[in-house]
């Protein structure tokens, strides 16, 4: 069930509620997604993830427990990331977030970052909600309906040529960018995030249109 709609007031600031446990990078992360979501918070701690045995046995766990919410910067540190947890845990229980390519400087940082792109701390809360909602959150009571309709495949993809042929890299950035998606999702994570937030019509729509 997408989590549309429901939002309640805590301390005057709108909450959504989140049944997966939602993995970001750092501290910073965790307390800007405290202010937004009510739900497990859990972080990599960078890079340490890697090699830090008891943590992914905690994260395997929580997987098959509840499932993952993974919300790394939009980056490539944050890819890597992203990539190496998405290896170690089944794909079932993984559900992606992803914030757009947005550029500037966190106000506690002295410069911005290589690659000049806003992490999951600097990007302001709406935007962070709206990729929750792409992500297709599941929340804890309340029902909404799951979007109708054949779902959007593989084959989709390469008709409407954002994938195998000429020019469709190009192409499918163009469709990133319209839906304000980070420039480095896969075509399958492109694809996760369309079957979560539009219809087959719309995409083939939009897909024209570029």
């Amino acid at each position: 069930m997408i989590c549309k709609a429901f939002l309640y007031e805590r301390n005057v600031i709108s909450v959504i509620q989140v049944k997966e446990a939602v993995i970001v990078e750092g501290k910073y992360d965790k307390i800007k997604l405290s202010s937004i979501i009510d739900g497990l918070i859990i972080e990599t701690h960078g890079f340490q993830i890697f090699k830090d045995k008891e943590q992914m046995a905690l994260l395997r766990k929580l997987a098959a427990a509840r499932g993952l919410l993974i919300l790394t910067d939009s980056d490539g540190a944050g890819f890597v990331i992203r990539n190496y947890l998405s290896g170690c845990i089944p794909k079932s229980q993984i559900k992606h977030a992803y914030i757009p390519d947005l550029f500037g400087k966190e106000k506690r940082k002295a410069k911005a970052s290589k690659e000049g792109k806003l992490g999951v701390e600097g990007v302001p809360a709406q935007v962070i909600r709206q990729a929750l909602e792409k992500a297709g959150v599941v929340c804890q009571e309340g029902e909404v309906p799951i979007k109708k309709g054949p779902p959007i495949t593989k084959a989709d993809l390469f008709t409407a040529g954002l994938s195998g042929g000429e020019g469709s890299g190009e192409k499918r950035l163009r469709l990133q960018k319209k839906l304000e998606l980070p420039e480095r999702l896969s075509a399958n994570g492109l694809l996760q995030i369309l079957n979560a937030t539009i219809s087959r019509e719309e995409f083939f729509r939009l897909a024209e249109e570029l």
